[in-house]
């Protein structure tokens, strides 16, 4: 953490010298609070400091109830006092009529700068976090049963509208048995390898009914004879989703739900074929994203420029969409209806809480999770844009809201004079909104990862891991050599980017200019990259750099579960991996080496 301070101060300095004015003040007060706090400064106390910059500038003035940790002359707080009164006037705490952007986005790089630090919290804050969950489960049953009766026929309805073009395709390849399952990437109830998929024998009654394990689980019928007993578990014996917490931040860890290798089979199959079907209807693609993050920033930016579109975020998204509220949604779909209940996962084994009836459609690690959260939103935006107009919504007023209207995941975009119905309507639905992530009013936006304001991109570069202390650490190499072109590319850290350059040296034997394309870990630079020799063979320029090396896991795979995996395999291309049926699976080490690579 000593080498995460000593970059906090060089960066600080950069960000100084682009608004000519001295941290060498700021510079103490760092020292101080870290030798009294330790690493939760910079990880958790200069966020929070930037979690008010943002309210700060959302309302127009520095109030009281912010920066409450920090030392205050006047109306503003005495750490970074010279960048935030080039934005607040420091007697009132008033915006300024102009404020510099220079300064607006030094200060939220320096404070968003480590906040997402990778590391596993305390366990309290884990034990926490498992109480949240199962507490999560009651606010979802508590919201079901003071959901009014117009709420849910409406919200039926307007799905309806919305939606029945994706939702009747989907019923029918149901129904006909078109659909095609794979199995994700990810870790499963199980703890099945990579290549031990294709060969679970566990599936359920509610499964069968929809997908005959004779024609999903087989190559063909003609193994039948073959297959070693297939477990068909009953309701009440099937396996839970397991509930584990995964390093994110110091401040709070991630929970994911890993569901069980059936379970996310079947979910698999119908994600892609309601992905597909989303993608075919013009204004749906426009209006739910969750393949391409990037029209919500453009709208973001657009919104913090003219001030005509909001930002919401919501906390615990999927944790409190209501599976009663999914399947009265699908209930004019049958086939569909049926096909997602049978593949919902109805209980979790929460440690420290046990085995619990689940209310919520789903948790992150569904496959259906993300989509299904998305079909939600949306459907209650435009509920709320109905009880805007005060007349029945129809599909001309759906269409006209593509490019005011965006829903990627969690992330929220519309029309800021209804923003206080589309809020209104959300918590009555048992969703929470992010008061700290979420803006209106003021001239700053942020959706999926782009933060801007005035129309001035000002996203932060952030530090993802630790510094690396030998070569061993590989990711940490990895993030921070990324680190460095990113600052780079941004400008203007120039004292920055030579530090991550000398720690950078010192590990890795070599370390050159590389495209910006390039698999090789090295320097981005603004001149042409020069080749050092030829390829013998195919005669194009190499350069010499490390490469990041994973070892794949043994994982034989043969027979029929073979045959399945092919059978499986999307597009015409072969496997890009020639040795897949022997090793697969995430890597069991990851290591640097030293290759000549292409150029270009």
């Amino acid at each position: 953490m000593k080498s995460l301070t000593a970059f906090s101060h060089i960066v600080l300095k950069d960000l100084g010298d682009r608004c000519h004015i001295s941290t060498s003040r700021d510079s103490n007060t760092i020292t101080a609070r870290v030798e009294h706090e330790g690493e939760s400064f910079l990880t958790l106390t200069l966020p929070a400091f930037g979690k008010d910059f943002q309210k700060s500038l959302d309302r127009g003035l520095v109030a009281h109830d912010v920066f409450l940790s920090f030392k205050r002359h006047a109306g503003l707080p005495q750490f970074l006092g010279g960048f935030l009164e080039l934005v607040f006037d420091r007697e009132t705490g008033l915006l300024l009529s102009d404020p510099s952007i220079h300064a607006i986005f030094a200060i939220h790089q320096f404070t968003s700068m480590f906040g997402k630090v990778a590391g596993m919290c305390s366990d309290e804050r884990v034990s926490a976090a498992w109480t949240g969950f199962v507490e999560c489960e009651q606010s979802v049953r508590d919201a079901d049963a003071k959901r009014s009766l117009t709420d849910v026929e409406d919200f039926n309805r307007i799905s309806a509208l919305l939606f029945r073009e994706v939702f009747s395709s989907v019923d029918l390849a149901v129904y006909r048995r078109t659909l095609i399952p794979k199995h994700g990437p990810g870790a499963t109830a199980e703890k099945l390898s990579a290549n031990a998929k294709y060969r679970s024998v566990e599936w359920t009654e509610r499964l069968d009914k929809v997908f005959p394990f004779e024609e999903y689980l087989f190559p063909n019928l003609g193994w039948y004879q073959h297959f070693p007993k297939v477990d068909i578990l009953e309701p009440g014996a099937e396996r839970p989703v397991r509930v584990v917490a995964v390093p994110k931040t110091s401040k709070t860890p991630r929970i994911i739900a890993i569901e069980p290798t059936c379970m996310q089979y079947a979910q698999q199959g119908l994600l892609e074929a309601m992905t597909e079907g989303i993608q075919e209807v013009d204004y749906l693609k426009n209006l739910l994203g969750n393949l391409d993050q990037e029209p919500n920033r453009l709208l973001a930016r657009r919104g913090s420029l003219d001030g005509s579109l909001a930002t919401l975020d919501l906390s615990e998204a999927s944790d409190r969409v209501s599976n009663q509220l999914v399947r009265g949604m699908l209930a004019r779909w049958p086939h569909l209806q049926e096909a997602v209940d049978a593949c919902r996962s109805r209980k979790a084994d929460v440690p420290d809480h046990g085995v619990i009836r689940l209310a919520k459609f789903a948790s992150m690690g569904s496959a259906l999770c993300f989509i299904m959260e998305g079909i939600v939103f949306t459907t209650i935006v435009f509920m709320a844009l109905e009880r805007e107009l005060k007349r029945p919504l129809t599909l001309r007023d759906v269409k006209s809201s593509v490019g005011r209207v965006r829903i990627y995941g969690d992330d929220i975009i519309v029309p800021v004079d209804m923003v206080n119905r589309v809020i209104e309507l959300l918590e009555a639905f048992g969703l929470k909104v992010n008061s700290g992530k979420s803006f209106w009013t003021g001239s700053f936006r942020e959706s999926c990862g782009g933060d801007y304001y005035a129309g001035q991109d000002i996203t932060p570069v952030r530090v993802r891991e630790q510094f690396p202390r030998s070569r061993k650490h590989t990711d940490e190499i990895v993030s921070t050599v990324s680190l460095r072109n990113l600052l780079f590319d941004k400008g203007g850290f120039e004292g920055s980017v030579e530090y991550l350059d000398d720690m950078l040296v010192k590990l890795l034997p070599v370390y050159p200019e590389v495209p910006r394309d390039s698999p090789g870990l090295g320097r981005w630079s603004h001149s042409p990259v020069e080749w050092a020799r030829l390829c013998d063979r195919r005669h194009t320029p190499l350069i010499k750099a490390c490469v990041v090396s994973h070892r794949l896991p043994s994982d034989s795979l043969d027979d029929y579960g073979a045959l399945m995996k092919m059978f499986l395999r999307r597009g015409e291309m072969p496997h890009q991996d020639s040795k897949h049926l022997q090793r697969a699976g995430r890597p069991v080490s990851v290591d640097i080496k030293t290759r000549w690579i292409p150029l270009y």
